[in-house]
C-alpha cells in the first residue's frame, strides 16, 4: 500500500507512521516529492486494516496498490524518477545517449570510440568487458583489463561508463570502474543477481528479457528497488517473435506503456533490437519520437572487423548523422540533446 502524507506533515509525524508500519511487518520505502512524502509499504498482512494508518496525524490518504510491482508503479510515485550524474540526468528533459562498441578490444579501439561518441554528443560510453555469448567459443571479453581500458578512455573524454555485470561475484569489480551496472537480457530474471544489485549504490540499467512481458520486466526492477537501490533505468532491447528478418523485434510500444505504468526512466537499444546496421538509425529515431528517455547504441571505428556484434554496430559517420537528426526530432516532443561537457571522474574513485 501507499501512504501519502499531508503537505505540511512534520518529519516527526512521518517517522511515527514509518515506525507503525514496520511494527506491523511492512518494509517501508520513502519517496519525497516536491510537496509530499509518500511511503510505500510492502509485505505485511494483506488483511491489514488501513484505517489504523489513515487516522494518524499527518496522513493524507492510504491507497492499496493493485499492481504486483509496488515500488516501480506510478501509484507509489506519480512523478517520473530521474537519475543524476553530475551535470545531466537520465529521465529529465534531455535525451541521454549511451554509445560505444559491443566489446572492449584494444586501448586504441576504445579510445577512438570514446572520442567519436563524445564529439557527436553522447554522455555515456558503453562497452562490454564480460560478454555473455551464445557460443562458448566466441570472444568473451577482456575482464578487468577491459574495464580499466574503458574507464581510462571515458575519463579522457569526460564520459560516464556503463558496462554489463553477469554474476554476483562481479558486482564489486565492475562498480569500481563503471557508473552504471548493466543487467543483460539473459539475466533479467536472475533474481539472486537482482537482489544483490538492490544493495548496491550504483545505478542499474535493466534490459528486457528476450521473451519477457512488460509486467515481468517491471517485477524484475522491483527486486532491485525493494533492496534499497532506487536508481533503475529500464532498457527496451527487442523481444523474440516469429519474425526472422531482424535479430529481434524492437517493441517501440513498450516505451509509452512503461511511462504510463511506471515512474522509472526507459531507454531503447536499437542495435540489439534489430541486429542490422541499416535499421539502427530509423529505429533510434522512432524510439525518441515515442518518448524514450535515451538510447544505447553500438558504435565501432571498424565494425566489419569487430570481435562481437559487428553487423549491428554503426560507423562513426552514421552516428554523427543520427545525432544531428535526433536534434531535430527531440525538440518536437519537448526534449533536447545538448553538447555540454560531462564532468570527469577518476577511475579509482
Amino acid at each position: 500500500m501507499v501512504v501519502v502524507m499531508e503537505e505540511r506533515a512534520s518529519e516527526e509525524q512521518v517517522q511515527h507512521v514509518i515506525a507503525q508500519l514496520v511494527e506491523k511487518g511492512f518494509d517501508v520505502h520513502r519517496s519525497t516529492g516536491q510537496l509530499r512524502s509518500v511511503l510505500g509499504a510492502v509485505g505485511g498482512n494483506r488483511s491489514f486494516d488501513t484505517r489504523l494508518i489513515e487516522v494518524m496525524d499527518g496522513v493524507h490518504e492510504v491507497l492499496r496498490i493493485t499492481e504486483p510491482y509496488k515500488l516501480a508503479s506510478r501509484t507509489f510515485k506519480p512523478e517520473r524518477s530521474t537519475i543524476s550524474f553530475d551535470e545531466f540526468r537520465v529521465g529529465g528533459d534531455e535525451v541521454i545517449v549511451m554509445a560505444g562498441p559491443c566489446s572492449v578490444e584494444t586501448e586504441e579501439q576504445i579510445a577512438a570510440s570514446a572520442a567519436t561518441v563524445k564529439k557527436a554528443g553522447a554522455k555515456i560510453l558503453r562497452g562490454g568487458a564480460f560478454k555473455p555469448r551464445s557460443s562458448p567459443y566466441s570472444f568473451q571479453g577482456l575482464g578487468e583489463e577491459g574495464l580499466r581500458m574503458m574507464r581510462t578512455a571515458a575519463d579522457a573524454e569526460g564520459l560516464k561508463v556503463v558496462s554489463e555485470v553477469m554474476d554476483v561475484s562481479q558486482i564489486e569489480l565492475v562498480a569500481r570502474y563503471a557508473d552504471i551496472l548493466q543487467v543483460g537480457a539473459r539475466n533479467m530474471q536472475n533474481y539472486t543477481l537482482l537482489r544483490e544489485l538492490g544493495k548496491s549504490h550504483t545505478p542499474v540499467l535493466l534490459k528486457r528479457g528476450i521473451a519477457a512481458t512488460i509486467e515481468e520486466w517491471l517485477l524484475s526492477a522491483e527486486y532491485v528497488l525493494s533492496g534499497g537501490n532506487s536508481d533503475v533505468i529500464l532498457c527496451e532491447r527487442g523481444i523474440r517473435t516469429f519474425e526472422s528478418y531482424t535479430r529481434n523485434t524492437l517493441d517501440i510500444s513498450a516505451i509509452p506503456v512503461i511511462h504510463k505504468l511506471s515512474h522509472l526512466p526507459i531507454i531503447a537499444d536499437p542495435s540489439h533490437g534489430t541486429g542490422l546496421r541499416d535499421k539502427v538509425t530509423p529505429m533510434a529515431r522512432a524510439a525518441i519520437a515515442a518518448g524514450a528517455d535515451g538510447l544505447i547504441i553500438e558504435v565501432h571505428p571498424d565494425p566489419d572487423n569487430a570481435l562481437s556484434d559487428g553487423a549491428q554496430s554503426i560507423f562513426p559517420p552514421q552516428f554523427d548523422r543520427l545525432m544531428a537528426e535526433l536534434r531535430i526530432i527531440a525538440p518536437a516532443i519537448g526534449r533536447s540533446i545538448c553538447l555540454e561537457p560531462v564532468a570527469r571522474r577518476g577511475w579509482g574513485a
